[in-house]
C-alpha cells in the first residue's frame, strides 16, 4: 500500500523519495510496510547487520556515531523523504552509524533484498540514489572543511542557518526552527563543547540575531546569521 498523497507533499525535494518519479516511488512503497517510532526510539544501531532500509514520511531523525569515550558525534539530520540505511544495504557491511527519532516518526520499512531488487529493475532510481549519495559526500566534505577553518561561533551560526533553511517556519519575528534539538546535540553536530555552544548562542542573542527558549531557536535576522557564518 502506498502512503496517502497528503503525506508526500511535505517531502524534502532533495531527499531520495522526492527525487523519484511517481511510478518508481509507488513501486518502492508497495514493497514495504508502514511503521511508526516514538521520539527517542532507536531505528538502527552502529555495527548492526543491515536487514532493512527506512523511508521517512513524517518526522525527523538524527544520524550519529559514538566515540570510544562514549560521546556522541552527530553526523546528520534527516527529515521527510529521507532514505535511511542505504549504505550498509548497498555494500553489505555493518551499519556505520546509529539512527534515532528526534520526534515521532512515520515511515516505510523495506527489506534489503527487496530494495536491491527494486534498484535492479528501476535504473532511473538507481541513478538517483547515486546522485543522492554523492550529494551527501559533498556535504560531509564541506563540513570537514568547516571544522578546520571556523571557530565554534562560526560553526554554530552555520548549522543554525542550515536548520532555518531546512526546518524553519515563518514566525512573528523571523524564522522559528521547528526541530527539537538540544544544546548537547548542537554541540555534537558542530564539534564543539556544550560550553562553547552556550557561549555562541549567548553572543548571537546579544546581537539580536536569534532568540532562544527551551529547546527552541528563532532566527531574527537570517542574513546577519549567514554573514557571521562566513
Amino acid at each position: 500500500m502506498v502512503p496517502e498523497p497528503g503525506l508526500l507533499t511535505r517531502t524534502d525535494p532533495g531527499e531520495f523519495v522526492g527525487l523519484l518519479t511517481e511510478g518508481d516511488r509507488d513501486d518502492l512503497f508497495r514493497m514495504g510496510r508502514r511503521r511508526r517510532w516514538p521520539a527517542g526510539a532507536t531505528l538502527f544501531s552502529e555495527g548492526d547487520r543491515s536487514t532493512t532500509v527506512v523511508l521517512v514520511l513524517t518526522g525527523r531523525a538524527k544520524v550519529f556515531s559514538l566515540t570510544a569515550q562514549g560521546g556522541e558525534v552527530l553526523l546528520a539530520i534527516r527529515g521527510p523523504g529521507a532514505l535511511l540505511g542505504e549504505m550498509s544495504a548497498l555494500d553489505g557491511a555493518p551499519r556505520s552509524a546509529s539512527v534515532s527519532a528526534l520526534e515521532p516518526l512515520d515511515a516505510y520499512v523495506v527489506g534489503v533484498s527487496a530494495f536491491l531488487d527494486f534498484l535492479g529493475t528501476h535504473p532511473d532510481a538507481a541513478v538517483r540514489i547515486v546522485r543522492m549519495i554523492v550529494s551527501r559526500l559533498r556535504d560531509a566534505d564541506r563540513k570537514r572543511v568547516e571544522f578546520g577553518t571556523y571557530d565554534a561561533l562560526g560553526r554554530v551560526a552555520l548549522r543554525l542557518a542550515e536548520l532555518a533553511d531546512r526546518f524553519g517556519a515563518d514566525a512573528e519575528h523571523g524564522v522559528r526552527i521547528t526541530l527539537p534539538l538540544t544544546q548537547d546535540e548542537l554541540a555534537a553536530w558542530t564539534g564543539s563543547s556544550r560550553e562553547s555552544v552556550t557561549k555562541a548562542l549567548r553572543t548571537l542573542r546579544r546581537h539580536g540575531i536569534i532568540e532562544t527558549s527551551r529547546r527552541s531557536v528563532s532566527v531574527i535576522d537570517l542574513d546577519r546569521l549567514r554573514d557571521r557564518a562566513k
